[in-house]
């Protein structure tokens, strides 16, 4: 097992009525920024909920966050706090509402261009200098509420960008897994499929000693099978919504990854798709996740034939395993309402290959995955593969 520091401040509250200790989590006097998307929460009573027990402090409100947060509308945000002295922010919305506050948070306090942050992929680690955020998580799906990474996009430049630092936890994030009754089919399944890729992201890439490890991987992948089909259809099913929650929340907040390899090179290609044509984060994933296991295959083989017999009880050579578990994978990401191919989504797709890998030069990322094996050639064959 490869060393590694274990650190995780978050405080996770779960489970129903959880929004009622809102006023013993936020810290007493301060002057809150509620920060939240396209105004669901109003229509579900979470903003009611939040506002109720916070009566004793002041809030001032910003709505209007993007899905994939736009760097023109957070910097409006940090405008507002310094206009009107914030000291707490209170992320109430799901993984781009709660990326977009690690964004402002690290924004405010920041010394040159903000947009530095994302072009530069700074780690961000001076407690000093950010502003102190909890989170209530409508849309489990990221993991942002209990991990300190954040992807956001500049709009000008069509670019959606990673970041991140230990000074990023949220200081609390509230989970109650009844939220999730009135979200729309597409975002629950949104949320399976990008929690179980999060977990391959940190899962397939070779064999190694990080026993345990696997064995927890391997557990949230299982229930995510479980339970995914079925919470997408029966999201009032508590059993359901809370081990679907749970679930999204362990497959990024840091412990799987800990002491072995991990990919993420799926995640910067879908990246790209996303910035370009809009599509939603879970489906790029489920788009080039199973052509780049298939352009990857001598590298992921070993991995690849522990997951098909561990996971899908597969039995054959290494190889026919390996080749059936990436197609028990598409079959698995269709299962949970996924278009898996690039014409699914655009019609326009004849230069993405050149573009993202131009692009991909240009900021000096010429080798991604586990062991920078997905050169630019690589990359250029996966989004080939996708169309």
């Amino acid at each position: 097992m490869l060393n590694f520091d274990l650190y995780n401040p978050t405080n996770l509250v779960f489970g129903k009525g959880q929004i009622e200790k809102l006023s013993t989590l936020v810290p007493q006097g301060a002057k809150i920024l509620l920060a939240y998307g396209g105004g669901s929460i109003f229509k579900n009573g979470i903003h009611e909920q939040v506002i109720n027990n916070l009566k004793n402090f002041t809030i001032v409100e910003f709505g209007g966050i993007e899905p994939n947060p736009h760097f023109e509308t957070l910097m409006k945000a940090v405008d507002v706090i310094k206009e009107q002295k914030i000291d707490f922010i209170l992320a109430v919305g799901g993984g781009s509402v709660i990326d977009g506050v690690k964004f402002i948070s690290a924004a405010v306090n920041f010394e040159g261009n903000p947009m530095e942050i994302l072009q530069k992929r700074l780690l961000i680690k001076d407690l000093s200098k950010v502003v102190p955020f909890g989170t209530v998580l409508t849309l489990p799906a990221t993991g942002s509420e209990m991990n300190s990474g954040s992807v956001v996009t500049i709009q000008a430049t069509q670019e959606k960008l990673a970041f991140g630092g230990s000074a990023l936890f949220p200081k609390f994030s509230i989970c109650d897994p009844t939220v999730i009754q009135s979200l729309p089919k597409r975002q629950l399944q949104n949320g399976v499929v990008d929690a179980y890729t999060h977990v391959l992201e940190q899962y397939l890439t070779y064999p190694h000693e990080g026993f345990l490890q696997d064995r927890i991987a391997e557990s949230i992948l299982q229930t995510l099978i479980q339970v995914g089909p079925e919470v997408v259809e029966n999201p009032a099913d508590y059993a359901l919504a809370s081990n679907f929650m749970w679930s999204c929340t362990m497959a990024l907040n840091g412990l799987i990854q800990k002491g072995v390899p991990s990919d993420w090179a799926t995640h910067m290609i879908g990246h790209e798709l996303t910035a370009l044509y809009g599509i939603d984060h879970a489906r790029t994933l489920a788009v080039v996740g199973p052509n780049l296991y298939r352009v990857m295959f001598e590298t992921k083989k070993g991995k690849l034939a522990q997951y098909g017999k561990r996971i899908f009880n597969l039995t054959g050579t290494d190889d026919e395993i390996a080749n059936e578990a990436i197609n028990k994978t598409v079959a698995f990401f269709h299962t949970m309402g996924m278009d898996t191919k690039l014409s699914d989504y655009t019609k326009e797709f004849d230069n993405t290959a050149n573009f993202i890998v131009d692009r991909f030069k240009e900021r000096g990322w010429l080798g991604l995955g586990e062991k920078q094996l997905v050169t630019l050639e690589k990359v250029t064959a996966i989004v080939e593969m996708s169309y």
